[in-house]
């Protein structure tokens, strides 16, 4: 029971760690500001 709490939490939170990022890319005006967001997000490893 505990394991299954766990992986539910699991999944919630990169559920939404998944929708914060993909809003985040989707202010982009265009293309260059969404590249610079990319690489924004890949060298501070998702976390920033």
């Amino acid at each position: 029971m505990f394991a299954f709490v766990i992986e539910k939490l699991s999944f919630w939170f990169e559920t939404a760690e998944c929708r914060r990022r993909e809003e985040c890319l989707a202010q982009s005006s265009d293309v260059v500001q969404l590249e610079q967001r990319i690489c924004s997000l890949e060298s501070n490893g998702y976390n920033a």
